[in-house]
């Protein structure tokens, strides 16, 4: 991703929760005019010992962008995989 400057696209990082704050600030800052940046993850699904909720880059990016007049942040309340996969997800 270094040295590359993407006009014009859409730039989709999957799975944010499990990358730190520089990770998500080298792949962010490499959106040129005209590019939209969205971040997806779930924070209940972080599976690396050197990340919390507080510490992912995915609540990094929540958080500074939080007052930015060009950002926006949507949090969903339930999965939408199955009833199995939610039961899982609460229990396990």
């Amino acid at each position: 991703m270094r040295g590359r400057t993407f006009q014009n696209k859409y730039l989709i990082i999957d799975e944010a929760q499990n990358l730190t704050s520089k990770q998500m600030k080298t792949l962010i800052t490499r959106a040129g005019p005209g590019t939209k940046v969205v971040c997806l993850g779930n924070i209940a699904q972080i599976d690396t010992p050197y990340l919390s909720e507080t510490t992912s880059g995915l609540t990094y990016v929540v958080d500074r962008f939080k007052d930015w007049p060009y950002g926006g942040h949507v949090t969903l309340r339930r999965g939408e995989r199955s009833r199995l996969a939610e039961f899982a997800s609460d229990r396990l």
